[in-house]
């Protein structure tokens, strides 16, 4: 009896530790910061939905959370149209200044939590009305048992206040759980300024694999004089301007050609991205590999829609759409025909691909900016019967030509955002609201 009275002293203690960090942590001299961790009925949460019919169960759980003492539940309660959750006044924000949202949640029987669960700002004025579109946490990370939404969003002007909402939508035997939620006030980001070199080349009779590479070698020895952090190749630099066939000049990645453009990634630090014939057994690809600064393939993407022509020349599809990590950001690559299709630029930018490199060698310019406007990417190619081009998130041109021999260098900034005045930031909405979860009649799974 004494053991178990000396053990419940002690998690009291603890708790009453835990608490005392918590304030303390809560309340920062400079600048805002709230923290909420212990959900009790007075703690200023309020259940909503748009309609009480649709009203999930709300609930505060003490039986599940990722510290002590509870988290805050939504549970679907058998209702296929629930949509709703919890929600906080966040007050005393600063139009202009900075803030980071971060939450941690954790879900039972939900099946897409990509669209189902919701974490969102809604910036309110000093009258309680809305002045720009809400933002949306789509950033996750997992951590142990539980998942990380954050979001870093400035405070659009006249706001004064924002309501945080926490939502489960259309998961009737589904259940997430929140803990560990916090907000405050934190410096502006950096801007992440990235020099991308936009070459147009088109070699021409160049008698063999080796010409073919030793022009596009030297054109990067040209645009590097501009100091680009990237530069994208054109489709098949092995091929291009010889006229041989896919398979005669396929080689393995890494490889000889690899290696003489990691030669000049590491001569002039910038990342290069191009397009080559991969041989791996008997299967030969038409491969989209990336180099980094040191000169090493960090990546590659085996192109994953294929043409009859290709088929008929021997090739093989990639079947996946990798995103690669860089010093700058995260990117994804496609190749040529890829374009036609909406699934490979859209699986990129879901993955959190901010840039989309590719090698073409023709096709269609509109649908080019399509990808990168739907998608709400920079997209950079380089080709040889369409433009080479670097197109903005909103699908606007920053440079494009057809002509050969034109080398050019294009700062961008990936902390920019793309606000539309009536739809807020579509990056975000793009990544909340897009159907991964309606089946397409006739496709076979």
């Amino acid at each position: 009896m004494k053991y178990q009275c000396v053990v419940s002293l002690l998690k009291r203690l603890l708790h009453f530790c835990v608490v005392v960090c918590f304030l303390a942590f809560s309340c920062q001299a400079n600048g805002m910061r709230v923290a909420l961790s212990n959900f009790s009925s007075s703690s200023g949460w309020q259940s909503w939905a748009q309609r009480e019919e649709v009203l999930p169960r709300c609930y505060v759980d003490q039986t599940q959370f990722r510290s002590a003492p509870n988290a805050l539940a939504i549970s679907g309660n058998s209702n296929a149209a629930e949509y709703g959750g919890w929600s906080y006044r966040l007050q005393n924000i600063q139009a202009g200044k900075f803030y980071r949202l971060t939450a941690y949640y954790r879900t039972q029987w939900v099946q897409h939590e990509q669209l189902q669960v919701v974490a969102r700002l809604d910036w309110r004025d000093v009258k309680d009305e809305r002045v720009q579109q809400p933002d949306y946490a789509y950033s996750v990370d997992p951590v142990g048992d539980w998942k990380r939404l954050t979001l870093l969003v400035p405070a659009p002007e006249k706001a004064t206040q924002a309501k945080l909402e926490l939502a489960l939508g259309w998961s009737p035997q589904g259940t997430v759980w929140w803990d560990d939620i916090s907000f405050e006030e934190v410096p502006a980001p950096k801007e992440r300024i990235v020099r991308i070199g936009s070459v147009g080349l088109r070699p021409r009779d160049t008698g063999g694999k080796e010409g073919s590479v030793n022009a596009f070698l030297k054109a990067l020895d040209q645009v590097a004089l501009d100091r680009p952090d990237v530069v994208c190749l054109g489709e098949g630099i092995t091929v291009v301007g010889n006229g041989q066939s896919y398979v005669s000049l396929a080689e393995p990645i890494p490889g000889p050609t690899t290696d003489k453009l990691g030669d000049k990634a590491r001569q002039h630090s910038m990342y290069i991205a191009a397009g080559l014939y991969e041989r791996e057994g008997a299967a030969v690809y038409n491969t989209a590999v990336l180099i980094d600064r040191q000169g090493k393939v960090v990546g590659k993407y085996r192109k994953v829609y294929l043409p009859r022509e290709e088929i008929e020349g021997g090739l093989t599809p990639g079947m996946a759409y990798p995103v690669f990590e860089t010093d700058f950001g995260k990117i994804g690559m496609m190749i040529c025909w890829d374009l036609q299709y909406v699934d490979p630029a859209r699986a990129l930018a879901a993955q959190g691909a901010e840039m989309i490199l590719m090698p073409i060698w023709g096709g269609n310019y509109t649908l080019m900016r399509a990808r990168a406007l739907e998608n709400h990417v920079f997209l950079v190619s380089a080709g040889y019967d369409i433009e080479t081009a670097i197109i903005d998130p909103n699908g606007e041109t920053l440079h494009a030509t057809k002509e050969s021999g034109v080398i050019k260098t294009v700062p961008v900034n990936l902390s920019q955002r793309f606000l539309d005045p009536w739809l807020g930031d579509m990056r975000a909405r793009f990544h909340k609201e897009i159907r991964w979860d309606v089946p397409i009649a006739g496709l076979v799974k």
